[in-house]
């Protein structure tokens, strides 16, 4: 595999990076999330003039064709600056639904809004009992002469009660956890008979509880296949993963960097607490728990083109499971070097530590991934 990067790669890298530098300092990402959405629109608007919002889609729909390396780039940018905005609701999760999952049509009405910051989606795939099985779906879709009727229950939907439009995960035909019988369907935020109930999650992202009670969707507005759904989102969520799995190494990074320059700084005994073997030690440990989450996220995103399924949802697992590891251990070693005022709310450390708490449970946490590799028989056959 080639890991290094083209030059328009890097010059994408420089790019957000520089925009995070200048615009999402911690002092600025807290007067963001005292803003009305939770989030800064300014941020989301220059994130559409910068092209990250059209970067994964296809040139004909107003996007830039970029692809899994382009996602991971920007995406460990977000993960050091700790971002607010709905770039992973909108762009990765529901952007890659229409990607995978749309008509033409659809994708020619709804792509280029994204792309220029007019539109902003959620997609809601979980339910109260279905943990990480994306296929454990009780929201019925019935079929009628004029179309289609949503009813039942969805939550943590991240941005769900900010978004214009919501993607829906629906049973259309079997049982509650049969992968095939279910159909994806888009559904105006402020449709009747659509409930939503908004909340800021554990890491200061916004989230929503949504409850549908015979929300009428039209037959143009069905993703996809209604009866055979569940191979596009299980791809979308592959993808989603290798996104997290880059925010993560972004935040793990500026965690990182944040201890060192604590250690470096801090006095006690008359010593910099740098200075005591035992702490240089534990730096060290965060550090190589950086670089194998690194190694993990790029081989991820790599593998996201590979056309055998299982090969490739190993891949994934894989590393998932580094990346929830890596999360608990440098984020306790970051908690613990700093000791109190790494609780504060006032000092960033300890929100980068909420936030890849987050990370470590979307989409599947390291035993359900572990599990996952042995039912697919390990990293390798």
């Amino acid at each position: 595999m080639n890991f290094d990067l083209t030059e328009e790669q890097r010059l994408l890298k420089d790019s957000v990076a520089r925009l995070m530098l200048d615009k999402y300092g911690f002092g600025d990402r807290g007067g963001y999330r005292a803003q009305g959405r939770g989030y800064s629109e300014s941020m989301w608007s220059s994130y559409a003039e910068l092209g990250l919002l059209a970067m994964p889609f296809a040139e004909e729909y107003g996007g830039f064709g970029g692809g899994p390396v382009e996602t991971m780039i920007v995406m460990e940018a977000f993960g050091e600056a700790l971002i607010l905005e709905p770039y992973f609701a909108t762009v990765v999760l529901a952007g890659g639904i229409l990607r995978h999952g749309a008509s033409h049509t659809q994708k020619a009405e709804l792509i280029p809004a994204i792309a220029q910051g007019q539109l902003k989606f959620a997609f809601a795939y979980l339910e109260p009992q279905s943990r990480y099985d994306l296929f454990d779906v009780k929201t019925l879709a019935t079929e009628d002469e004029n179309g289609w009727t949503l009813s039942g229950t969805k939550g943590l939907v991240l941005h769900g009660d900010t978004a214009d439009k919501i993607i829906v995960s629906a049973r259309t035909s079997g049982d509650t956890r049969q992968e095939h019988g279910i159909g994806l369907f888009l559904v105006e935020a402020d449709a009747p008979g659509l409930t939503c109930r908004g909340y800021p999650t554990h890491s200061g992202l916004r989230a929503a509880d949504i409850t549908l009670e015979h929300v009428r969707v039209d037959a143009a507005n069905v993703i996809g296949d209604p009866a055979n759904a569940f191979p596009v989102i299980s791809r979308v969520a592959e993808e989603a993963i290798a996104a997290l799995c880059a925010e993560g190494v972004g935040a793990f990074s500026r965690m990182q960097a944040i201890t060192l320059d604590y250690l470096k700084t801090r006095e006690q005994f008359g010593k910099k607490i740098g200075s005591f073997q035992v702490l240089q030690h534990r730096a060290v440990d965060m550090l190589v728990e950086l670089e194998q989450s690194r190694s993990m996220a790029m081989y991820a995103a790599l593998m996201l083109g590979e056309s055998d399924d299982t090969e490739r949802e190993r891949a994934i697992s894989a590393a998932k499971v580094q990346i929830c590891r890596s999360a608990k251990a440098i984020g306790t070693q970051s908690i613990q070097l700093h000791g109190g005022i790494g609780m504060t709310m006032e000092y960033s450390i300890g929100h980068y530590f909420k936030h890849v708490s987050m990370i470590d449970k979307l989409l599947g946490d390291a035993d359900h991934h572990l599990g996952r590799l042995a039912v697919l028989g390990g990293l390798s056959s």
